[in-house]
This record gives structure tokens, sequence and C-alpha cells, in this order.
């Protein structure tokens, strides 16, 4: 009775080593599988001739992009349903739309110079007055 339970709970032990490595083989499968197919993708959707440049989400299922046909900007929206023109760029435009990114700057400041100005512009209450 006793050997019987020793080899239950070892048979148990390697069930469960076993699933373990069943499920960390089908995840790391579909990792690459996944990765695989997203570098496919990317191979195939850049054409010579169009161009996806930007996308921005505006909303639920809507998106506006702007798309390079050739030599000529077109900017699209993007709804569930429905594609729309909602006009035409030039290569100006795209060059004045640019924005920077603030977190990019030479100016950005350190947390602690951020800190020290806020503490020297909070009012600081003593101990007495909080009790």
């Amino acid at each position: 009775m006793l050997l019987h339970a020793k080899n239950s709970s070892l048979d148990s032990v390697l069930e469960l080593i076993g699933v373990l490595f069943i499920f960390l083989f089908v995840v790391i499968i579909t990792w690459l599988t996944t990765k695989w197919m997203a570098n496919y993708q990317k191979a195939h959707i850049n054409t010579k001739n169009l161009n996806l440049v930007e996308t921005i989400r505006v909303g639920n299922n809507k998106t506006v992009s702007i798309l390079k046909a050739g030599k000529k900007y077109y900017v699209i929206s993007n709804g569930k349903e429905t594609i729309s023109l909602i006009g035409e760029l030039t290569e100006e435009d795209l060059e004045d739309l640019s924005f920077k990114n603030p977190g990019n700057q030479s100016t950005k400041e350190s947390f602690t110079s951020m800190l020290s100005k806020f503490k020297s512009i909070a009012p600081v209450k003593d101990k007495d007055e909080q009790n």
C-alpha cells in the first residue's frame, strides 16, 4: 500500500513536469511563429509604389493615415467599413507637419532638479502645525 502511494506521487510529479514541458513548448512555438509572421508581413507590405507613412488612431476602429503613392501623399480616413480620401499633401506639407518628440529635447531636466524646484516652491509645514 505504501509502495503504491509513493509510485502514485512520483507519477503525479512526472505528469506535472510533462504537462509543463508541453506548455512551454507550445508557448515557444507560438512566439516563434508570431515573430516569423511579423517579419514575413513586414517584408511583403512595403512595396515600391505604395507605402503607409504614418497612422494615428482617432477613435474606436477609426484611424487617419498618410499614404504615399508614387511621389504623391494622400491623407485617408479608415473606418470600420469605409475608407475615405481626406486630401492630398506635398512633401513640403509633411515637413511642416513633422512634430518633434518632446522626450528628445536637449534641455530635458532630471528628476532631482525638478524635485528641488518643486520643494523650493511648495510651502513647507512645520511638524508642530501637522499635529
